[in-house]
């Protein structure tokens, strides 16, 4: 593994502070704003969640965090340019799943890497995909829909919100799993997804729980099952797929945080710490992650680190199943 120049007196400089005595972390850190670089555009659900973690750690640390937008490219521009950034406690990055174990098998090319330039800091919250369909769908249940799919293999369709997103591979991967060939349709955006399902355009597809919620007990769609350990409650009358009898399958997303790569365990197990401490209290849950299906999750730096190593493993499985390619 080789690292940068800049990494490498980037690791000096804060090795040297924390030799010398009135220098240690703990005294001196932090005495500036810190910045959090959100992948997605302001005002949306992911933003709202980190903002509202942002304003508690700036009240406990006696410093603002600053949230910097960064939008596009499937989360690389924001994912880049955290790689080049300062490994000085300064600097950290939310994002999903994409960033961190897909892009990598979807792009042929990209500008940073994930082990090589990151820190892991901590799981931040799991989302949990539903399976709905059109509302008169002949099937009420996940074996119905198995055994009606696979008596009419390639006359249906599933809609996704593009190749590669986490919508298309958990359909691609339950897909694969149970011998079922139906035809990808992928759409711009979850709006236009769930328009043309409700408009009986669209067979199926998998969906974030807050997306889809408002319109089942309106049996504008049906839904058949979520993923995830418990119900959500967003949508109480959804079962798991355990309780239906799929306990192996797993259609979630997550999101979590990174630093730049060399920067200080004290101070990734510190914002770890203090981050499991917001999104674990039952008002975070219940206003920022349960409308939306997520599940806080809040682990250590060790703990993210090890999960991420499975998981690249598993993304790469996933986006070679789904056949999805991106330039």
């Amino acid at each position: 593994m080789q690292i940068s120049r800049r990494h490498w007196l980037a690791r000096l400089a804060a090795a040297a502070a924390l030799s010398v005595p009135g220098l240690a972390l703990a005294q001196a850190y932090p005495n500036k704003p810190i910045r959090i670089l959100v992948p997605y555009a302001a005002g949306g659900p992911a933003d709202v969640m980190v903002r509202a973690i942002a304003q508690k750690l700036g009240d406990s640390w006696g410093q603002p965090f600053i949230v910097d937008n960064r939008p596009g490219a499937n989360e690389i521009i924001a994912a880049d340019l955290l790689a080049k950034s300062a490994p000085d406690g300064y600097n950290f990055l939310v994002a999903s799943d994409g960033t961190f174990s897909l892009n990598q098998a979807l792009y042929p090319k990209i500008p940073y890497d994930p082990v090589r330039d990151f820190e892991p800091v901590a799981k931040l919250a799991i989302g949990n995909l539903m399976l709905v369909t059109r509302p008169d769908f002949p099937a009420s249940n996940v074996k119905e829909f198995v055994d009606y799919v696979k008596q009419n293999p390639g006359k249906l369709n599933y809609g996704s919100i593009g190749a590669g997103g986490v919508n298309h591979l958990a359909s691609a991967w339950f897909n694969n799993i149970h011998g079922l060939q139906m035809e990808h349709v992928a759409f711009k955006g979850l709006p236009a997804a769930v328009q043309e399902l409700m408009a009986g355009r669209i067979d199926a597809m998998f969906a974030v729980t807050g997306g889809v919620a408002p319109f089942i007990e309106s049996n504008k769609v049906k839904a058949l099952a979520v993923s995830g350990k418990n119900r959500q409650p967003a949508a109480p009358n959804v079962p798991t797929f355990a309780e239906v009898g799929y306990p192996n399958f797993d259609a979630s997303y997550y999101f979590g945080v990174v630093a730049p790569k060399g920067t200080p365990a004290e101070i990734t197990e510190r914002f770890a710490r203090d981050m499991s401490k917001v999104v674990n209290t039952q008002e975070f849950k219940t206003k920022y992650l349960q409308p939306l299906g997520f599940e806080a999750v809040g682990d250590t730096p060790a703990q993210f680190a090890a999960f991420l190593k499975g998981d690249r493993e598993l993304g790469a499985q996933k986006v070679k199943i789904s056949g999805a390619k991106l330039d």
